[in-house]
């Protein structure tokens, strides 16, 4: 890592607040190399959350002096990320000598050869305030507007080199960032996600050797994917030593691979860590399960006639109709405003006292599985929203949480969850509650089954709905008619839909 002095031209960026609840975040890769040139909101690196993949901007312009971290590594919110040295002034040498103020840190040590970090700490204690003079947005998932001021506690001061009388620029529209890979020479300057990268880089795929087929030339997941699986997938170029920013090392064996492990007798063939996305799972349901007293009712339920409206609805528009769980979630949100007891969140204060926390509106969950764990995006206001339009966001967060592109915002604001696990091939299982929901609806797999029908045995297409809910809440008679409405609006999905 380059050298660091810390001075008035010196800013600290600390990695920021990533989204509620989070404390931490894996560094993936650098995007930028210490000596490098960088201005307001350019991507500085990539990092891993427990809830996905996010580039963080540079709420500064300048050189950059120093990264606080190394691909792979953990770091806290709130620690050093980078330091940035101020347009027109030098990254790696000291600054002309000025007093010292009272109470402020002394430069002095620095340069002696003591403790850095010390002194780092010290330097971005100013870091609230001279966030709010850079892009004054630096959460991911935002980016400084252009042309607006407003918000600001003091306008920008324009830095003139003397050399070359070149005013540093507020905000560039488009910019290259310092290290290959973020933009494709010859792609049209297609920004590339950095989890299609990461694949590529894992899989030794060369990017340069693909055609993308999203607009402008856009390499995207799935061309990664088709060059994987063929035969002859070309691979990634040796990056030169030293040449620019570290990159991310792949998994290496753990130290004790080969082991014999004492209680079973076996060699340990691996050791993976849990992070990530696996390490909130981990987190999250374990703690359901040990606060939770969870019960479970279900309920086999005829879909027959859903099936035939959705086929009725898609030959008069084949290209506009819902799918089958964007229709179920709309009779569950119909449901729960029936049963709100099951939309709310139970609460423990610190002195022991408990509430049970409505919510006026329902902000429906959904299980979708990626590349990186099992993540629940969530729409926002769906009792608001027409099966048509919960069919469109959930097809929407389902792309975005697979690409790891999801805010924190779209991942951690469910106020229930409806499970498709039918996609997986089984009929019902016994789900645990997504934490701090007080209930969950699983939705089985539909398959053809004998059902009586007016007096007589016929196929029809069936499937289990399994709601596991949170017995602090409501008792068994809400938790059933909540199921139970549910399941006669599948069975008469014309009749349910007039009276929504």
């Amino acid at each position: 890592m380059g050298g660091l002095t810390v001075s008035s031209d010196m800013q600290v960026f600390k990695l920021p607040d990533l989204g509620e609840g989070l404390t931490e975040a894996e560094l993936v890769n650098w995007l930028v190399a210490v000596g490098d040139e960088i201005v307001v909101d350019q991507p500085i690196a990539e990092v891993e959350t427990a809830k996905s993949m996010v580039e963080v901007p540079s709420p500064y312009a300048g050189t950059v002096a120093e990264l606080h971290g190394e691909a792979g590594q953990t770091l806290d919110v709130g620690k050093p990320l980078i330091s940035i040295a101020r347009a027109g002034t030098s990254a790696g040498a000291p600054a002309a000598a000025a007093p010292v103020p009272a109470g402020s840190v002394d430069p002095s040590p620095v340069s002696s050869g003591l403790d850095v970090s010390s002194a780092v700490e010290a330097a971005a204690e100013t870091y609230r305030t001279e966030e709010k003079a850079g892009s004054g947005n630096v959460l991911i998932g935002y980016g400084t507007p252009g042309g607006v001021t407003g918000g600001r506690t003091r306008p920008r001061k324009a830095s003139v080199s003397v050399a070359s009388s070149v005013v540093e620029p507020v905000a560039v529209p488009v910019m290259e960032p310092a290290v290959a890979g973020t933009r494709i020479p010859g792609k049209l300057s297609a920004v590339i996600s950095p989890l299609v990268r990461k694949m590529a880089r894992d899989h030794g795929v060369s990017l340069d050797a693909i055609e993308g087929s999203g607009a402008s030339g856009l390499i995207m997941r799935r061309d990664v994917e088709a060059v994987i699986a063929s035969p002859s997938a070309p691979s990634v170029e040796a990056p030169a030593p030293a040449a620019g920013p570290v990159a991310a090392a792949p998994v290496a064996a753990s130290a004790d691979a080969g082991a014999v492990d004492s209680r079973t007798g076996l060699s340990v063939s691996a050791r993976t860590p849990v992070r990530g996305v696996r390490k909130a799972v981990a987190a999250n349901m374990t703690r359901s399960r040990s606060e939770i007293p969870e019960a479970t009712v279900w309920v086999d339920v005829d879909a027959t006639a859903l099936l035939e409206m959705r086929a009725e609805l898609k030959k008069r528009a084949p290209h506009d109709t819902p799918g089958l769980l964007a229709f179920i979630a709309r009779f569950v949100t119909a449901g729960l405003k029936k049963y709100p007891a099951l939309n709310t969140r139970f609460e423990t204060a610190a002195d022991g006292s408990q509430e049970i926390v409505g919510f006026d509106g329902i902000n429906l969950g959904f299980a979708a599985q990626t590349d990186r764990g099992l993540v629940v995006p969530s729409v926002r206001n769906a009792h608001e929203l027409s099966a048509r339009e919960l069919d469109a966001e959930i097809r929407r967060l389902t792309a975005v949480a697979r690409d790891g592109k999801a805010t924190p915002a779209e991942l951690g604001s469910g106020t229930f969850t409806l499970n498709n696990y039918g996609v997986f091939g089984v009929d019902g299982s016994a789900a645990i509650i997504n934490y701090p929901e007080v209930a969950m609806l699983g939705v089985g797999r539909i398959i053809d089954k004998p059902w009586v029908v007016n007096g007589q045995l016929a196929v029809r297409k069936v499937t289990e709905l399994t709601l596991a809910f949170d017995h602090r809440v409501c008792d068994g008679e809400t938790a059933a008619g909540f199921l139970r409405y549910v399941a006669d609006a599948i069975e008469n999905p014309g009749g349910a839909l007039a009276d929504m």
